[in-house]
């Protein structure tokens, strides 16, 4: 059982905006360079970073996109990848989006940050880490062997470069096996605090090693905080699969996802671009929640 106190609150902040094509996000039968290069509708989502303060120090689920997308001519590593990126994304963020900035704007510093749980090593999940060097950075040992490996990670947005920096306090996933029925049907787990309270699970499929995050808060309503396993929570209720990641990894984690939503009714899924992330963490707070 989580301890009722160790969770004192859950916050979201916004690191800018991204707009990617319909297509990426809703999922289409059109080849991908079809719609990357033809695409001509665009949805506008906000990059999220979930903040938990807890009893023992303050825990990020992401870290968000660095602004230097926006003002660093050498942001991607090559040409090729870069005239890719053009076309797949557009970016709004500013100076005042960086972590540390919305951290601020919370009412923390980014030197509270304890510990962060990468959901994936996209870039807009892991732009923050160079502002939280004191943090020890979790994420699942998968997602680092493809970025290591030789099918190009960079245009797939896993920039190396701007992941194992100098000082960077990476630790790799423990997973271990759970026959616990509040978990079911997920195997694996990894309790991040030893507590029971922040609890990953692995969710693969949108990029190798991604993971979702169960908050447990007592009596307040649990969290799942599932990073781009979909976009939008309707999306993973009708098995609906944007157009990037493994179809059937996909599947699996949206089934498991749904089956623990079945045994917790109350569960609330937190997608990492979900433009309704605050209303739906002010729904589900038991007490006053900030402005």
């Amino acid at each position: 059982m989580a301890s009722i106190d160790a969770v004192k609150a859950v916050s979201v902040i916004t690191t800018g905006e991204a707009e990617g094509h319909y297509e990426h996000i809703y999922g289409t039968r059109k080849p991908d360079l079809w719609w990357i290069f033809f695409g001509r509708r665009w949805v506008r989502l906000p990059i999220n970073v979930y903040v938990i303060e807890h009893q023992n120090g303050l825990v990020l689920f992401d870290t968000g996109q660095d602004p230097a997308v926006e003002t660093d001519a050498d942001y991607w590593p090559d040409a090729v990848t870069a005239f890719f990126m053009r076309h797949i994304f557009r970016w709004h963020i500013g100076p005042e989006d960086s972590l540390s900035a919305q951290i601020e704007q919370a009412g923390y510093a980014a030197t509270d940050v304890h510990k962060a749980v990468i959901s994936h090593l996209h870039c807009d999940h892991v732009g923050g880490i160079a502002e939280i060097p004191q943090a020890e950075l979790y994420t699942a040992e998968e997602g680092f062997a493809y970025m290591r490996g030789p099918d190009h990670p960079e245009r797939h947005i896993v920039l190396r470069d701007r992941i194992e920096i100098p000082g960077a306090k990476w630790r790799m996933i423990p997973f271990e096996p759970t026959d616990d029925p509040a978990f079911a049907p997920f195997t694996e787990k990894f309790d991040v605090m030893g507590d029971g309270s922040l609890v990953v699970l692995p969710t693969p499929g949108h990029l190798a090693g991604a993971v979702s995050m169960l908050v447990r808060r007592g009596a307040a309503a649990p969290l799942l905080l599932i990073g781009d396993l979909t976009y939008d929570e309707e999306l993973l209720q009708r098995d609906q699969f944007p157009a990037v990641g493994d179809k059937n990894l996909l599947a699996a984690s949206f089934a498991n996802v749904r089956a623990l939503k079945k045994r917790m009714p109350d569960l609330v899924i937190l997608p990492a671009h979900d433009p309704r992330a605050l209303e739906k963490l002010r729904a589900a707070a038991i007490e006053p929640f900030p402005p």
